[in-house]
């Protein structure tokens, strides 16, 4: 399955820090890959910047048996303390692919 964030900063959020923020978040999501179960993960910035756009796509493909081991992840919490401060509002979708 694809579990899917898509997350939308801050209005407060310039550019520049969207564009600073990328490999960060890579960086911290690549080391997902270390979990049993999580096969992918690829991180995809908005090509269109307008209001009514989201910022930042972060797909990772996982077994369903994964998903509560990512959810209890250091990464997921680091993603959710240290970067949750950035964003307006995520969205999350969950597929079979």
């Amino acid at each position: 399955m694809y579990h899917c964030i898509l997350a939308k900063y801050n209005a407060e959020i310039s550019k520049k820090k969207k564009e600073d923020l990328l490999p960060e978040i890579r960086e911290l999501f690549a080391g997902l890959t270390g979990i049993e179960g999580i096969e992918s993960v690829e991180v995809f910035p908005n090509v269109i910047d307008r209001a009514n756009r989201y910022d930042v796509l972060i797909r990772i493909r996982m077994t369903p048996e994964a998903l509560p081991v990512y959810d209890d992840s250091e990464i997921h919490k680091t993603w959710k303390r240290d970067y949750g401060k950035y964003l307006e509002k995520k969205a999350i979708f969950d597929y079979e692919g």
